[in-house]
């Protein structure tokens, strides 16, 4: 079972509907005892730093989401969550991974960056386990993390960003895997065998 955190994230149903369309057991909960008792959790996001955070604090989630030590995905907004603070709003974060999520800088690249991109893995991972280019998926973002060292993946959209991140237990993806056909659905397969590895 696979919890998808509920957040008020506009996405929720179509992680959800990409869940069950690869078989996957899940529950949409923004309780934290339903959430413990899951094997993994999803972090989805579309929407704002500022207003995800204010739900997230509103059910007594973010110290639980820190010390959740199973499999842990973050999608985009969810993604740039993990980091300790973001740009937009200046918001503080769940700082899962050291670091600032940034803004597109409008007079250099359009913004949102949106549409088809090619992710280049970097350092394999349980999700993206093949070093090289991992195919294309769909973003849709105007905010961006620098690559670092807990950068996986790599995407260009005016100058190299991380599209995928991990830290311990914690993966994030900048694209959206739910709306990238099956390379999307290939990499939720493989988070869902992440998560099923962990009950042993």
């Amino acid at each position: 079972m696979i919890g998808i955190v509920d957040y008020e994230a506009g996405n929720i149903r179509s992680v959800a509907n990409a869940l069950a369309s690869i078989g996957v057991q899940y529950r949409i909960s923004s309780d934290r005892d339903e959430l413990a008792a899951c094997d993994g959790i999803i972090l989805p996001g579309v929407g704002a730093a500022p207003k995800a955070m204010e739900s997230l604090d509103a059910n007594g989630l973010p110290d639980f989401l820190r010390s959740f030590a199973k499999p842990f995905l973050g999608i985009c907004l969810g993604m740039e969550l993990l980091y300790e603070r973001s740009e937009e709003g200046d918001t503080p974060c769940l700082g899962v991974i050291p670091g600032r999520v940034l803004r597109f800088n409008s007079t250099a690249v359009k913004i949102p960056h949106m549409g088809w991109n090619k992710v280049d893995t970097i350092n394999p991972t349980p999700l993206l386990n093949k070093t090289g280019d991992a195919g294309y998926f769909y973003f849709a973002h105007s905010f961006y993390s620098a690559v670092d060292e807990y950068t996986t993946g790599i995407t260009e959209s005016g100058h190299p960003f991380s599209s995928s991140v991990n830290r311990r237990n914690y993966f994030g993806v900048q694209f959206h895997p739910e709306k990238s056909g099956d390379a999307g659905l290939a990499l939720l397969k493989n988070f869902d065998a992440l998560c099923r590895s962990s009950r042993q």
